[in-house]
């Protein structure tokens, strides 16, 4: 017996859907694939639904959303414009139709052929829940972010799992009944989950984390590390991840810089967080999640429209992260940050508050919880 479920004879199946739009969808699989395993789960695995049943549509839409992203500083921020005109849409309206009849024939070949007992969303596709009751599978959504968007809403989700509090009223005024909703926190990798977070920023080592892994920043990372540089005794730590184009600019321009170090892809990215005073990135749910569970105070510069935008609107609302508009604020917040050491002392008290750092192992052995509710057999 292992996390409070009764051993039995055989493992349920679970089938992980997500998509790669953007890494935080992706890292949640991850992170309840590697707890189910943890929970000794044998049958389990993730799917990239749209890039596996429908490369071409998946294809055009992260190129789309990439034009997107590039274009919002000239204020052709497309993407930004669709989120907001279909957020409060009714699971009734023409978007929200087409969005269960999207994928609709993949994903039931994909669910007669695994064969799972249930069947878990980290991204919301409209169809897995019309065929999931269609076929008497459990179906399970996990909200990756901090605002509410009615993609993610259907009638036929047996339980959503959510990062806030008021994430679970939302969901109630949209019709949810509270029975459906758990507030389990946001699915983050693992060595964050078990890291020891009585720490925090490391105010006195000065060292400023910062995320440019996003292809939107290419146009103004050069001139904000040229600002950030100004800063007394600060160290900046970049991160471009996989944007490759970036870093190799980067590498050429700061070559040599006494306090400018520039990453590409990085692992161990909960020790770079331990060692840091503070983290600039953008707004996705993941990062933002282990930002808050290391408890690294947040700037965010100029937040796209959609769901980052609300994701730092909510933080910010909270006391725990910083909005700038502009290189000169931003500049300014993280200078009055750095000569005001008690103000760290203050956002993380705020930032454990809100910490939910076990969400796989919550959401992991509620899923098992109601398996074996339901007559299914655990053997763990």
């Amino acid at each position: 017996m292992k996390g409070g479920i009764p051993a039995m004879n055989a493992n349920p199946r679970i089938l992980i859907l997500t998509a790669s739009y953007g890494n935080g969808h992706l890292q949640a699989s991850k992170a309840l694939y590697q707890q189910f395993v943890n929970q000794g789960i044998e049958h389990v695995k993730v799917v990239n639904l749209m890039k596996e049943g429908h490369p071409f549509i998946h294809l055009l839409t992260t190129k789309l959303i990439d034009t997107s992203l590039k274009s919002s500083r000239f204020g052709l921020d497309y993407y930004g414009w669709c989120y907001y005109l279909t957020r409060e849409t009714k699971q009734t309206a023409l978007f929200q139709k087409s969005m269960i009849y999207l994928g609709q024939k993949k994903l039931r070949e994909l669910i007669e052929q695994e064969r799972p007992d249930v069947v878990i969303n980290t991204f919301p596709f409209g169809a897995a829940p019309e065929i999931c009751r269609s076929m008497g599978i459990q179906n399970v959504t996990i909200l990756t972010d901090y605002a509410l968007h009615a993609s993610w809403l259907h009638t036929n989700v047996d339980t959503y799992y959510v990062a806030t509090e008021e994430l679970k009223r939302q969901l109630v005024f949209r019709g949810v009944s509270r029975e459906r909703v758990k507030v389990s926190g946001i699915p983050i990798r693992q060595e964050f989950a078990q890291s020891k977070q009585g720490q925090g920023a490391n105010t006195a080592a000065r060292k400023m984390l910062i995320m440019a892994a996003d292809a939107g920043v290419n146009s103004y990372m050069e001139e904000l590390l040229q600002e950030l540089s100004v800063i007394p005794d600060c160290e900046l730590n970049v991160v471009c991840g996989n944007n490759h184009k970036l870093q190799k600019r980067l590498d050429e321009q700061f070559a040599g810089h006494p306090r400018i170090t520039v990453h590409g892809y990085v692992e161990a990215m909960q020790r770079m967080m331990a060692e840091a005073c503070c983290i600039l990135t953008k707004a996705g749910g993941l990062t933002l999640t282990e930002a808050l569970v290391s408890k690294l105070p947040i700037f965010i510069y100029k937040p796209h429209a959609g769901q980052e935008k609300e994701n730092a609107r909510y933080l910010a609302s909270r006391g725990v992260a910083s909005i700038s508009n502009s290189l000169e604020e931003l500049v300014g917040n993280i200078t009055y940050y750095l000569a005001h050491p008690e103000i760290a002392s203050e956002v993380q008290e705020r930032m454990e508050a809100l910490q939910r750092s076990h969400a796989s192992v919550h959401i992991v052995s509620d899923i098992l919880y109601r398996c074996v509710q339901k007559g299914m057999s655990i053997s763990i």
